[in-house]
């Protein structure tokens, strides 16, 4: 890191002090590790399935998504990443990638070797800890998915989406109530939402004809946090942002 410049991995810092303790050296130890710098277009793909990387990924600035596809070349998007987040720490115990990431905007990303990970891991326990949580906290986003797309109708799911995103948004410092970029089209939305563009774009219109949400082109605004939370029925507890202040 050079003299006076921020590190891009303060991101990676914040996201696992969301879940797990970490002391000042602990801080440092990550902020030190070496990393490679790169930008991608909006679309690129940062990870295939069956890729064998030998660093893990991740996204300083843009948004991206993980999905799979199945034998049809049907899509299922099942998360969504923001900066701050490694899509790829799986890697580090498994040596093929399972899934495939792909850029929503046009974003930087940083790599880290698998060696200089697991050196700061051995010598920092605490480090090793955090990085476990976060791996538990993805399981725990994809049960949650699970349920979304199982149990709720289009309305609800569609309001617990957007509840979701803009929670973790909110905790990655955008100012409560104010509008948050969603770059995604409706045929990507109902690719996440196991729904059609159609169906999505209908319950779009009818969640702002109800004063629970504003919509623009690209943004979202959420004028009555209470009101969308109530129709979503979200609880923020499978996030487990708990460690800082938790709004629902």
């Amino acid at each position: 890191m050079k003299l006076g410049s921020v590190s891009p991995l303060l991101g990676l810092v914040g996201k696992l002090a969301l879940h797990a303790p970490l002391s000042t050296e602990d801080r440092l130890g990550l902020l030190e590790l070496p990393y490679d710098l790169r930008p991608y277009d909006a679309g690129s793909y940062l990870l295939r399935e069956g890729d064998k990387p030998d660093r893990c990924s991740m996204l300083v600035s843009g948004l991206a998504y993980r999905h799979k596809i199945n034998s049809d070349g049907h899509r299922q998007i099942v998360s969504i990443l923001i900066a701050g987040e490694v899509y790829d720490l799986q890697q580090l115990h498994l040596s093929t990638a399972d899934s495939n990431v792909q850029s929503l905007t046009r974003c930087e990303v940083a790599t880290i070797s698998h060696d200089a990970l697991r050196t700061l891991v051995s010598e920092r326990p605490s480090v090793a800890h955090a990085l476990f949580a976060l791996t538990i906290v993805e399981l725990s986003m994809s049960r949650e998915w699970t349920l979304n797309i199982g149990r709720r109708d289009a309305r609800t799911r569609t309001a617990h989406f957007l509840c979701e995103f803009a929670f973790r948004l909110d905790k990655r410092g955008l100012p409560h109530g104010q509008p948050y970029e969603l770059p995604m089209t409706q045929e990507q939305m109902g690719d996440a939402l196991g729904l059609t563009p159609v169906h999505i774009n209908r319950t779009i219109k009818a969640l702002v004809q109800d004063g629970l949400i504003g919509h623009s082109k690209r943004g979202v605004t959420i004028p009555d946090w209470g009101s969308l939370v109530s129709e979503a029925g979200f609880n923020s507890r499978y996030l487990h942002m708990d460690a800082t202040a938790s709004r629902a």
